[in-house]
């Protein structure tokens, strides 16, 4: 257990440390505090083979086995995060799983040439992630942490209207905004955040899981879940390699590399934000490491009918909210999500947690990653007016074109893509903009 202490009087407040990276917590703790890691990520981590599945109609035998190997692929991915083989993983408190970026471009190559169509197009992009993770050494230079602290900053802000839709009961919801849906949330955020900031030892750094233990129970009590699927689901089923031949179109291929290059930027933000918890930037290593564990574990879900993965945000700003930042508490994250995806019906399980279970912690989490992205601007970056204009524009624009995607809509379908991310928008812009601003003096960047 490590206390980070600032080197000066006048300089800022480290982050507060409950666990360092390389310690581990009694297993007791662990855990319950990788359990907590999960239920942050679950529904973000089922939700894009389903919307996947619903965009191409398959049936229920079908989404199933996707949610599966999401699961399994998650687990692994998070395994080789946390823990590292060789110079793949970044060893550091990061949760993997399936990306959302992915999503539309799936559902456009699946319709006009099937699912395996979209594995074989991720597979080979995934290329892209890997080639930029070997370089990084050579290309850090284009992400400073002026550029890094922008993107992490986005990636809180441009997930806190997704908390807020998850609080009200889920996209497309028939209730959504009702007042159970909104009181459900609030509990959970409430009782999170009073046991936070007033609790003591295991029970502060354990609020999250608490806050949604509680909301959980109380939407079993309003009827809000529904264990049908629990009772349908089987006791164990093992992955399955290639159940989907993979082919290969050039169309396809190039739009994922593009997405790859979304990913990439979102794995550098997460692992800057990661680090930030404990008062420093990622060492070549860890990016490298990262990056690497990004791009060839999603080459590898190809192979075994599962989407691409990535580094989750919500799990960096659960890190810097409970000050547990032990790579050994993410590992038990790994190991959960392999046993739950090798037995589905525990799996089933955890997916009846509500939307507005999940919402109502998100909040907190999401804003606690703009936290982070501020904190690292805060304690490496001077303000100057060069800078300032630089961080004006990049989340401006980046939040323009989150929030307002059909501003977009008479722009090719590629472009609206890409730049219909905040992230991607806002990170290209601070980026262009860093290399392209005349540096007057010591701008920190």
């Amino acid at each position: 257990m490590v206390q980070l202490m600032s080197s000066s009087s006048n300089a800022p407040q480290a982050p507060r440390v409950v666990y360092g990276i390389e310690d581990a917590p009694p297993l007791a703790e662990r855990i319950p505090l990788g359990i907590q890691h999960l239920v942050a990520m679950l529904l973000g981590n089922i939700t894009p083979p389903l919307l996947i599945a619903g965009g191409l109609s398959l049936v229920t035998g079908e989404t199933a086995f996707l949610l599966q190997m999401a699961l399994v692929m998650a687990g692994l991915a998070t395994l080789v995060q946390s823990y590292g083989v060789g110079p793949i993983g970044g060893r550091l408190p990061i949760v993997m799983g399936t990306t959302i970026a992915f999503v539309g471009a799936a559902i456009a190559t699946g319709k006009e040439f099937g699912l395996g169509a979209v594995f074989g197009a991720c597979l080979v992009a995934s290329v892209v992630e890997v080639v930029i993770g070997l370089s990084i050494g050579r290309l850090r230079w284009l992400f400073p942490p002026l550029v890094n602290g922008v993107v992490v900053m986005l990636i809180g802000l441009t997930l806190i209207p997704v908390g807020m839709d998850y609080a009200a009961g889920g996209p497309g919801a028939a209730d959504y905004g009702s007042l159970t849906n909104l009181g459900i949330a609030g509990l959970v955020f409430t009782v999170t955040l009073v046991l936070n900031q007033f609790a003591r030892g295991f029970l502060a750094y354990s609020s999250m899981l608490v806050g949604v233990t509680a909301g959980y129970l109380l939407a079993i009590v309003a009827g809000k879940v529904d264990f049908t699927t629990v009772a349908e689901a089987g006791w164990f089923e093992l992955p399955r390699l290639l159940s989907y031949r993979l082919e290969f179109h050039p169309v396809p291929i190039l739009l994922m590399g593009m997405v790859y290059v979304i990913t990439t930027m979102e794995t550098l933000g997460d692992i800057s934000g990661t680090v930030a918890a404990v008062g420093r930037s990622p060492s070549n290593r860890e990016l490298r490491g990262g990056l690497l564990a990004d791009g060839v574990m999603s080459g590898l879900a190809a192979f075994f009918s599962a989407f691409p993965n990535t580094s989750y945000s919500q799990n960096v700003g659960l890190v810097h909210f409970t000050g547990v930042v032990s790579r050994h508490v993410t590992g038990v994250v790994g190991i959960l999500l392999l046993l739950l995806g090798l037995i589905p019906k525990v799996g089933a399980l955890f997916a009846t947690i509500p939307p507005a279970v999940i919402g109502g912690g998100g909040l907190i989490m999401f804003a606690m990653i703009f936290s982070s992205g501020f904190s690292i601007i805060h304690r490496e970056v001077a303000l100057d007016r060069r800078n300032m204009i630089i961080l004006a524009v990049a989340i401006g624009l980046g939040l323009g074109c989150e929030l307002r995607k059909d501003a977009l809509q008479n722009l090719p379908d590629i472009v609206q893509t890409l730049f219909g991310s905040g992230l991607v928008t806002g990170g290209l812009v601070a980026l262009a903009l860093n290399l392209l601003l005349p540096v007057r003096g010591d701008s920190g960047s």
